[in-house]
């Protein structure tokens, strides 16, 4: 009864309540995945890196073929890498990115790795391995398992690069597949912060209302 207890406090985002239930539950179950992984999510939403690590690496040891383990893990270690010196910094970054890969290895549909990647290939550094070429790599992937991730990151890159009227392009191009308000939201954010284009802006979000109001 306590899990489920525990479980719809996570789920309400009570995470403070939940978490030490889930700890007096891992102490009668100390192997259970599930218990783990919640210490570990609620860690990580604590902004708990070392924490979470400790959690995720656990289920990383325990459930070796699980894509979201090593997934986890990359984003966590990637948060700590940021907060870290420089120096330090370095030799997290190749664990960063062989967790993703690890990820999409163990998943090859896992669309959050390859978010992931890309994000961490557009703000290295090129000394650090940064690289625009990859990051499109990725964003090429996504295409074909998620038309609508494909142009997003695709969109994503080039207004990183502000290359406006190309992102410009891509989500709308998303907007064509993916119809959903994400889409719209990136495409009037790109108006309104980048293109300086309020009025355009306001007219994408007004055609999203309109298609779904109907």
């Amino acid at each position: 009864m306590n899990f489920e207890k525990a479980q719809q406090l996570f789920e309400e985002g009570k995470l403070e309540q939940a978490k030490p239930i889930f700890e007096s539950l891992l102490k009668k179950n100390p192997s259970n995945i599930k218990i783990i992984e919640y210490l570990g999510d609620i860690a990580g939403h604590s902004k708990d890196w070392d924490e979470a690590l400790v959690y995720y690496g656990k289920l990383k040891k325990a459930k070796p073929s699980e894509a979201n383990f090593y997934f986890k893990y990359g984003g966590v270690l990637g948060m700590k890498a940021l907060q870290v010196n420089k120096f330090k910094a370095l030799g997290m970054i190749d664990e960063v990115r062989t967790n993703f890969e690890k990820a999409i290895e163990l998943n090859p549909k896992h669309i959050e790795a390859r978010w992931a990647l890309i994000e961490l290939y557009l703000q290295l550094p090129g000394i650090l391995g940064g690289s625009e070429k990859k990051a499109i790599q990725y964003s090429n992937e996504l295409l074909q398992i998620s038309a609508v991730d494909g142009y997003l990151s695709r969109g994503h890159i080039e207004e990183y690069f502000k290359r406006y009227a190309k992102a410009e392009q891509h989500y709308k191009k998303a907007i064509a597949v993916g119809n959903s308000k994400k889409t719209y939201q990136k495409l009037a954010n790109l108006y309104a912060n980048k293109m300086k284009s309020p009025d355009k802006a306001q007219a994408v979000l007004e055609e999203f209302k309109k298609k779904n109001d109907n």
